[in-house]
């Protein structure tokens, strides 16, 4: 039986550049890339070919940071996709490895941020500071970045705040990035998340491994549920540039304009899932 033979297009490190510059990400800039390598077309070279392209565009002064999310850091009792047998919970929950900014690895986020995350010169937090006592890091929701404003862009991150006002997607609205949507959809923007922290949210106590043991800590609740029809508003509102790299539909705004509009945003005030999604081995 034939292989068929890949579809297109076919995307190079130069094209994949060129088609990036049109879109607007410009050297020196701070780009926040959410991804899809299967969007974009036959990749030659990969992941590692999309993040040189990033890099290309951003030049020697920009800076390039990725989701390097660890949702699988969470109690086996919420896990959904798939479920694990409940008899496995005490014994899951015991043995789960804490948190390692240096070993842990992405997951649910795609190829392309994990190979982010191992670049190098990569700073994720703790990588860049010494983790002290609970980690002086978030350990489901961390970000990686490469570039001059690396370590600013990472540190800081609390533990007890996922995706808030401690956490790189503040530090990113503060610093004018940009945001880039590269095949990915709204359902994946973190700014957005930002939002449910600054509106009357829920908190609710969410287990996970920590450096002494199973812990239990109090945080925001949060889901992007919603997510997409609240980016369709925002695209249809706000100044959003929309183009195309390689086959993949890209978007590029700042995360101060989608934060701004989701905190006004009605349907943000939905009912939350307070379940973290557990992916297939």
């Amino acid at each position: 039986m034939s292989t068929p033979p890949p579809t297109g297009p076919l995307v190079t490190r130069d094209s994949l550049t060129a088609q990036l510059r049109e879109l607007g990400v410009r050297p020196g800039g701070i780009l926040l890339a959410h991804s899809s390598l299967s969007a974009l077309g036959w990749v030659n070279g990969g992941p590692v070919t999309v993040v040189r392209a990033l890099l290309d565009a951003l030049g020697p002064h920009g800076t390039l940071v990725a989701p390097t999310q660890t949702g699988d850091l969470s109690d086996p009792a919420l896990w959904r996709a798939p479920p694990v047998p409940e008899p496995w919970w005490e014994t899951v929950r015991a043995t789960m490895p804490a948190y390692d900014p240096l070993t842990t690895p992405s997951r649910g986020v795609g190829v392309i941020p994990e190979t982010v995350r191992t670049w190098p010169g990569a700073l994720r937090w703790g990588t860049a500071h010494a983790l002290e006592a609970v980690g002086g890091a978030h350990p489901q929701s961390s970000f990686a970045a490469v570039g001059p404003r690396a370590a600013v862009i990472v540190a800081g991150h609390a533990p007890d705040c996922r995706l808030g006002e401690r956490s790189p997607p503040a530090t990113l609205e503060r610093l004018a990035a940009r945001v880039l949507l590269l095949g990915a959809g709204y359902d994946a923007c973190t700014g957005f998340h930002l939002a449910e922290y600054r509106v009357p949210a829920p908190r609710v106590e969410v287990g996970r491994p920590g450096p002494d043991g199973w812990e239990t800590v109090t945080e925001v609740s949060i889901s992007s549920e919603g997510f997409e029809e609240l980016g369709h508003d925002f695209e249809r509102d706000r100044p959003v540039v929309r183009g195309t790299v390689g086959a993949a539909v890209a978007r590029l705004f700042p995360p101060a304009d989608a934060v701004a509009y989701a905190e006004t945003w009605p349907a943000v005030h939905r009912p939350r899932e307070e379940e973290f999604p557990h992916p297939a081995l």
